[in-house]
């Protein structure tokens, strides 16, 4: 297999065997390629076979950076989809080697008497489209249906009241055989020519049970009165309509312009799927994930997700079909939940893709926890740290500050080799004043195992203290505090040489770097900073906003927000001129202030 990017060999391991449509990015993020399968899994696998011979795929498979893709319900729909995202993306490999035509539709003619017929040219003279349609032979076997069942008119006259009117027309060989009944001649009614077109209209819409419903009765009748052939006739039309007219989900001629958007949560993440779509047909797809923090509820995401991904997709459509109601108040668009219907089949739709995104996400998580993680790694742990227990359950710390402010520490745990992301916890340091790595891990090691016991819960099988030898021994000081020392295996993991300590110990334990009992250390110890970091980034965030003069009594967050944007600094405020200061906040404030940084 050619050289690729971890993240691309992991995704291209986990693709369902669903129909669907690809995408390929380079390093830029930009779409190289679109492609449709049948079966996902297989089409994408053979792109990355060690002996390609055929350069143009070589060029487009060194270029590859990440793939993405989306299911859908029939490699019809894979076509359509397809089509629609070559055409709004133009992708750079798919210009080289596909042919960008346009797809036909059928179009009911806006004149007297319509004509029906295959076109590829969509005009706005009031006709009426129905399409496109990817497989010709599908398009022409159901124009070739309709004019089994309708007498339609195929000339291209001018049936004007005033032409007809004239008498200057004849009949042709279509009325001869049966084909039309002469609306040239005064002999088939405007009025009903119209309700055939209407019919016809419901078949090309995919409402094709009232006209089932009335071809079963012709059928019945036929039978009874012997005219075997026409009733045969009749259930052979019957099984091309089941056959070619089932509706496709991404081509919908009831759902010109709406976006549609759903999701599924899962702990602290939140999967979802954005589709746009335009003239009936998804131009767009989009899925992905966001971490939600703790104090986000889905209409607060969704209050600053959806208006950036009607902004990158250029979306301006009035509706947003979404499962359940949302209450955040948008001017420009509302939001809708279908029940039934079109709509509803594109939710359905977008609701799969979300699945099969987070059935991937987590193959590939689990693909990892069988690279570094499971029995076997919990195996080799033990041996290789000479454990006396199988280390089932496993805790890894981590602290994380800048320049000594917002001190956070971090707590993961891992059972059975896996993450158990519910147990996992943040520690907001309290006792610790200034960057003091030693005694934050000491404090925290306390409060974690102190708590855990006074509400009678197991303790751990392995402590992992990231930081090595001095973290170590101020984490050890708090579990002999606490009188567990002999109930708890504590290793520190120093990060220059992924070395471990044991306490008391000069000499380190090293790990087979291959060892799956070393990758899971690495890995426990890779999300608790990941952890860690996280929390400590929103701590920071929110503490940024606070201040000195946020600490005033009497100064309000709107009186010290006006000085700041005037003034920049509080240094620059405690130089500026009293009176100066008295005609922004006035004269009471001012006092207040000037009172405040005297006593300092």
């Amino acid at each position: 297999m050619t050289s690729h990017s971890e993240l691309v060999l992991e995704k291209i391991k986990v693709l369902p065997s669903d129909s669907g449509v690809y995408q390929f990015f380079n390093k830029q993020g930009e779409i190289i390629y679109v492609g449709k399968a049948k079966n996902l899994s297989k089409r994408v696998h053979s792109y990355f076979k060690a002996n390609i011979s055929d350069g143009k795929t070589r060029a487009l498979v060194k270029n590859i950076a990440d793939v993405k893709f989306t299911v859908v319900g029939s490699e019809l729909d894979a076509l359509l989809l397809e089509n629609n995202l070559i055409k709004s993306y133009r992708p750079r490999y798919n210009v080289l080697l596909k042919d960008d035509k346009t797809y036909p539709w059928i179009v009911v003619k806006n004149e007297p008497f319509p004509r029906i017929f295959s076109t590829r040219r969509k005009i706005k003279d009031g006709s009426r489209y129905f399409g496109p349609y990817p497989n010709g032979r599908v398009m022409h076997t159901l124009l070739q249906l309709i004019r089994e069942l309708f007498t339609l008119r195929t000339c291209q006259l001018d049936l004007s009241p005033a032409k007809i009117q004239q008498e200057k027309y004849k009949v042709c060989l279509e009325y001869h055989i049966g084909k039309c009944k002469a609306p040239c001649i005064g002999q088939h009614s405007q009025e009903s020519y119209q309700r055939m077109i209407e019919s016809i209209e419901l078949l090309l819409h995919g409402k094709t049970h009232a006209l089932s419903m009335d071809l079963k009765k012709q059928m019945q009748e036929f039978s009874e009165n012997y005219a075997f052939e026409e009733a045969h006739k009749i259930k052979e039309i019957l099984g091309q309509i089941e056959k070619y007219q089932s509706k496709s989900m991404i081509v919908s001629p009831t759902v010109q312009e709406v976006d549609v958007l759903t999701f599924e949560t899962d702990e602290d993440l939140l999967y979802f799927n954005y589709l746009v779509v335009r003239e009936g047909a998804i131009v767009h797809t989009y899925t992905s994930h966001l971490e939600l923090k703790l104090s986000e509820n889905k209409t607060h995401v969704f209050s600053y997700v959806l208006p950036q991904l009607r902004s990158n997709f250029e979306s301006s459509s009035k509706e947003v079909l979404v499962t359940e109601k949302m209450d955040a108040l948008f001017p420009e668009f509302h939001f809708h939940c279908p029940q039934i219907g079109d709509k509803k089949r594109l939710i359905d739709l977008s609701e799969n893709n979300v699945k099969h995104y987070r059935l991937q996400l987590k193959k590939r998580e689990m693909n990892k926890v069988s690279e570094h993680g499971g029995l076997d790694a919990l195996i080799e742990l033990q041996q290789g740290l000479n454990l006396g227990v199988l280390p089932n359950h496993i805790e890894c710390f981590d602290n994380s500050n800048l320049q000594g402010t917002n001190a956070v520490s971090s707590c993961v745990v891992f059972k059975n080799g896996v993450p158990s992301k519910s147990d996992y916890r943040h520690f907001n340091v309290k006792t610790v004043v200034g960057p003091d790595d030693f005694s934050t891990m000491k404090e925290v090691v306390f409060r974690r195992y102190h708590r855990l016991i006074s509400e009678e819960q197991a303790l751990p099988d392995l402590i992992i203290i990231d930081g090595g030898k001095g973290q170590l021994s101020a984490a050890m000081e708090s579990i002999e505090e606490l009188g567990i020392s002999d109930r708890v295996q504590v290793f520190g993991l120093a990060k220059r040489m992924e070395e471990l300590f044991r306490p008391n110990h000069s000499k380190p334990i090293l790990l087979d770097r291959r060892s799956k009992g070393l990758k899971l250390v690495q890995h426990m110890r890779d999300e608790a900073h990941r952890f860690g970091i996280t929390h400590h980034r929103n701590k920071r965030s929110k503490n940024s906003f606070n201040t000195e003069l946020s600490e005033i009594k009497g100064i309000g967050e709107k009186t010290w927000t006006s000085l700041l944007k005037e003034f920049k600094t509080i240094e620059n405020i405690k130089d500026a001129n009293r009176e100066e200061i008295a005609k922004k906040i006035g004269q009471a404030k001012m006092r207040i202030l000037f009172d405040y940084f005297e006593s300092k």
